[in-house]
């Protein structure tokens, strides 16, 4: 979770990884630090908070130096302090370690090394690694990092430095993501690719087992027996401009609206209207296709909520049973899932800890799988049998925007081919919807253009302590998403429910301090959220209320309206999550909340 970057060139090496991190912050950001190595010196600055922060301990203390490591933190172990800040140092000052991951067995580890001699300076799990490989070091800080990852037990991307050696540093990883970025006399390291844009789009990922040593003119990976192998360098197609702002306030604002882009790409040249076909037989062959009886679908957070979404299609579209499975609990389940079952596991980043877990459980059961994911060269692509990309471009901001609607747009092509592999849809049904699906664009930038409106109902309700979002069919699990997303960078409580249960429950908090969101499109529950809206005003509880244009008689029922444009009604969760992102910025924006760094959040949860 936490950010990790190197650099070893003929530039300012605080600089870059200054840089870096700034654009890693997304990642972790309750603490920072720099190790630069100048003079034979390991020289540190830390600090507890924000980047700027660190930056300016760095403008009143300076340091010149060609090669260091960098890290902003997301506290696991120990407290956000200065101490417990990375890097952390041996006792002697002379290696130096970043790290992301858990050693699962540091107290033990700790208590052997403390026999040993060491006086340790933190509460975190990581200086571990740095006196391990003090204890094992000879001369050769390869050698020493070798033995010191032999005894540790967990996960682990870290970035090692040593102050006898200024011309290269160690890299290696275990189930977090670490990726080298191949630049001319210079060489960099980072723990996700937007760190790296500015300098280089040549990369290498680094996979579980690899330990990697980094010079200004070569790269050498290694596994942890030492044993030479060879990873290919990698193009990525994004650059940096993608990754700034781009005069938006906030990156969750430019990513809400960069939907039209990010759905229209991830469909764009995976459809013919002609034929009235989806395209994915280079994703997912058609015999694998056809041989599908079933697919269990695997996600976290929001990815969570898109395979709730899409458990309708799968099931309706395609005619196959459709399983959602919290990654999390389903690492941890004796499962039975039968021969013939497609595990669809959906991940932005593709270094989703408990997504990947379940992803390889499946595969060790001898499963088919299938990855959702945003990130070339992620984890998850290289682990899964097959991939399907969704084409977001960098996603910044904590709270996931267009992500999840470009997960919906990649999980819906799934369905209308696995309806066509297996002969459940037509031709024109296909159409149908491949036609709604390319209108779909327009349809986002009308929604986008209410945002007025939107800030305009942000304001009647900011200080309001309690939300609940309701909804039904497949608007429900938008409620959930609404909710999430409310919760996520306002900190207000916020709840999403189907519709139908709120008489089981959460009708006893209803009165007029409740705000109630009811999600109210699409027509084959319609009349049903209709009755829930009735059920909440006879309680005096506010409703907002997301209706389709012209249904006067939702509007009249509800305090606030927000319309939506007609629709296929298979495309509505599309659509009608787009307003309540909007709502959530606005009210996160008018209470004065850090939109793209909430509280205790970090981006990508590499960690279990």
């Amino acid at each position: 979770m936490c950010g990790i970057v190197g650099y070893i060139g003929n530039q300012n090496a605080a600089n870059i990884l200054v840089d870096g991190l700034k654009r890693l912050e997304y990642r972790g950001y309750d603490s920072a630090g720099v190790a630069i190595l100048s003079e034979a010196k390991i020289h540190l600055r830390r600090s507890v908070g924000k980047l700027p922060v660190l930056e300016g301990l760095l403008r009143e203390n300076p340091i010149a130096g060609m090669i260091g490591l960098g890290h902003t933190r997301w506290a696991t172990h120990g407290r956000p302090s200065e101490e417990n800040a990375h890097p952390h140092t041996c006792c002697r000052g002379k290696i130096v370690v970043v790290h992301n991951g858990i050693i699962e067995n540091y107290v033990e580890l700790k208590n052997h090394l403390t026999i040993k001699g060491h006086v340790f300076k933190s509460q975190t799990d990581t200086e571990v690694l740095a006196h391990l490989i003090e204890e094992s070091y000879t001369g050769d800080l390869l050698a020493a990092m070798r033995l010191a990852l032999k005894q540790v037990t967990g996960s682990y991307a870290v970035g090692v430095m040593c102050a006898d050696d200024d011309r290269r540093f160690i890299a290696a990883r275990r189930d977090s993501p670490l990726v080298l970025g191949l630049g001319i006399n210079e060489m960099f390291l980072a723990s996700d690719v937007p760190a790296l844009l500015p300098y280089t789009r040549k990369v290498i990922f680094l996979e579980d087992g690899d330990i990697a040593e980094i010079r200004s003119e070569q790269i050498k990976v290694r596994t942890i027996d030492g044993e030479p192998v060879e990873r290919k360098p990698q193009t990525i197609l994004w650059d940096a401009v993608m990754a700034e702002k781009a005069g938006f306030r906030h990156f969750m604002l430019k990513e809400i609206f960069e939907q039209r882009t990010t759905v229209r790409e991830t469909f764009r040249s995976r459809i013919s209207l002609e034929e009235g076909r989806v395209k994915l037989q280079d994703v997912l062959p058609r015999k694998a296709a056809e041989s599908v009886s079933r697919v269990c679908l695997v996600a976290c957070g929001t990815s969570y909520h898109s395979a709730l979404v899409a458990r309708y299609w799968f099931e309706e579209m395609a005619g196959i049973p459709c399983d959602v499975e919290i990654a999390s609990e389903y690492r941890y389940r004796r499962s039975m899932k039968e021969p013939g079952t497609l595990v669809i596991a959906i991940t932005q980043s593709g270094e989703t800890a408990d997504t990947l877990a379940a992803l390889r459980n499946s595969r060790l059961k001898g499963l088919t799988t299938l990855a959702v994911c945003n990130a070339v060269g992620s984890t998850v692509t290289r682990d899964a049998y097959y991939t399907l990309y969704t084409h977001c471009g960098p996603e910044i901001g904590v709270a996931s925007t267009k992500a999840f609607t470009g997960q919906l747009t990649a999980l819906l092509l799934v369905a209308l081919y696995l309806g066509q592999c297996r002969e459940r849809m037509a031709e024109d049904g296909i159409r149908s919807v491949l036609q709604a699906l390319t209108h779909l664009p327009f349809l986002i930038d009308k929604v986008l253009s209410q945002a007025g409106e939107v800030e305009r109902i942000a304001r009647l309700v900011m200080s309001r302590s309690n939300f609940l979002f309701l909804g039904r069919h497949l608007n429900y699990p938008i409620a959930l998403e609404g909710a999430l997303k409310l919760k996520e960078i306002s900190y207000i409580h916020a709840e999403g429910y189907p519709a139908g249960e709120m008489k089981h429950g959460p009708i006893a908090l209803i009165d007029e301090n409740m705000p109630v969101v009811a999600i109210a499109t699409g027509d084959l529950v319609r009349d049903k959220i209709l009755s829930n809206m009735e059920e909440v005003k006879a309680r005096s509880g506010m409703v907002i209320a997301l209706a389709t244009e012209g249904d006067e008689q939702i509007g009249e029922k509800a305090d606030y309206t927000i319309w939506l444009p007609a629709v296929h009604e298979a495309l509505t969760p599309i659509l009608s999550i787009l307003p309540l992102q909007l709502l959530a910025y606005y009210v996160a924006a008018l209470r004065g909340c850090d939109i793209d760094q909430p509280r205790n959040l970090a981006k990508s949860v590499t960690v279990e």
